[in-house]
């Protein structure tokens, strides 16, 4: 279990992150088409998980049109943004932004994502959904960096992320 907080106050996660070098769980996420992503489906291309609470929080929203402007000068990279929002949010929010560089997967359906990357708030006024983690992964899905944001309302550290690649 992890422990962040929301504004000074603690909340606490489901579990830990992948560690660095290990294999990343495969996953399958819902596409804003509907569709299954597997983690397979991306192998071949380095992997930025952007991992957020929800589309509809300024943070949250800060993090994809960051990450969009970040990936189109990315070779053989793509950035997947992660939240348990509806996959219609998802492609409202990027519709309206124009965002095109970024693929949206929501883990509404099971939640099995969150529990197996260790990342669902178990207490606290977001429990259930997703704490917000950048992980990012090789070309194989081998986990090369990971940051677990201490305080929910932070964003990332997009450079050290970026840094990795």
């Amino acid at each position: 279990m992890a422990t962040v907080t929301l504004k000074g106050n603690e909340i606490h996660t489901s579990g830990t992150l992948p560690e660095t070098g290990s294999k990343a769980p495969d996953f399958t996420l819902c596409a804003t088409d509907l569709s299954g992503k597997t983690l397979n489906d991306f192998e071949g291309s380095r992997v930025i998980l952007n991992i957020f609470p929800s589309v509809d929080t300024g943070t949250c929203a800060a993090s994809v049109r960051e990450f969009n402007k970040s990936a189109s000068s990315l070779e053989n990279t793509k950035v997947l943004c992660i939240s348990k929002d509806l996959p219609f949010a998802q492609a409202r929010f990027c519709g309206a932004e124009g965002l095109e560089n970024v693929v949206n997967l929501s883990d509404f359906r099971d939640g099995k994502f969150g529990e197996d990357y260790g990342l669902v708030f178990t207490d606290g006024p977001l429990q259930g959904l997703l704490s917000r983690v950048v992980i990012v992964l090789d070309e194989s899905g081998k986990v090369l960096y990971s940051e677990q944001v201490p305080e929910i309302v932070d964003e990332p550290d997009y450079k050290a992320a970026l840094a990795v690649l």
